[in-house]
């Protein structure tokens, strides 16, 4: 009986060793590769865009992150610094809600600012760099906050210490709002603030 065994041995490995899968030579089409990479925009001419007005950046949704894409905005030579803080946070909040062209929509990126949107300066009694917008910071989306928060902060409209002071049309207490790493990685959570004297 265990002889008839170690001779079945060497049949039984013959036959196993042939279920295996042979290599072949025919090519495999899995289809195109990606056309673009996500979150990925080719570089517009910086000629071209300066002479279209100031060169700025908005942080538009993509993936679950903010990410900085240039755009122009337009402001008149001479123009006080007072009135050109608040020309340049507007163009930045029409920017924020013009949606995204072709090819940033084809790479993934949205926006959540609606547009309608004012911004003015700071009202009597308010520190001098107040932006204040037609719609309470409290009445928007986490993530149309966190652009408006990181696109303000990181421009001409603030005083260039990555803080926003915001407020809105009613006596709500102003607000400085902070654009951190973590509001650029995770704008779903509100970014930090602190109540400011005034208004």
């Amino acid at each position: 009986m265990n002889v008839r065994r170690l001779l079945a041995l060497p049949v039984l490995a013959a036959l196993l060793t042939g279920c295996g899968i042979r290599a072949t030579e025919v090519p495999t089409d899995f289809g195109p590769a990606p056309s673009r990479v996500r979150c990925s925009l080719s570089e517009p001419e910086v000629s071209t865009q300066a002479s279209r007005g100031l060169p700025v950046q908005v942080f538009l949704l993509c993936g679950s992150s903010l990410v900085a894409v240039d755009r122009t905005v337009r402001v008149a030579d001479g123009t006080a610094d007072s009135e050109r803080r608040v020309l340049v946070a507007q163009g930045l909040l029409d920017q924020l809600a013009e949606s995204p062209s072709a090819a940033e929509k084809e790479a993934g990126y949205s926006t959540y600012v609606r547009g309608g949107m004012n911004v003015s300066g700071p009202r009597p009694g308010d520190p001098e760099d107040t932006l204040r917008l037609s719609t309470s910071p409290g009445d928007l989306s986490s993530y149309a906050l966190a652009q408006i928060v990181c696109t303000f902060s990181d421009s001409a409209a603030a005083e260039g210490d990555g803080s926003v002071i915001l407020g809105g049309p009613d006596i709500t207490p102003l607000r400085s709002y902070e654009c951190t790493d973590e509001v650029r990685s995770d704008p779903d959570k509100r970014p930090s603030s602190s109540e400011v004297a005034g208004g």
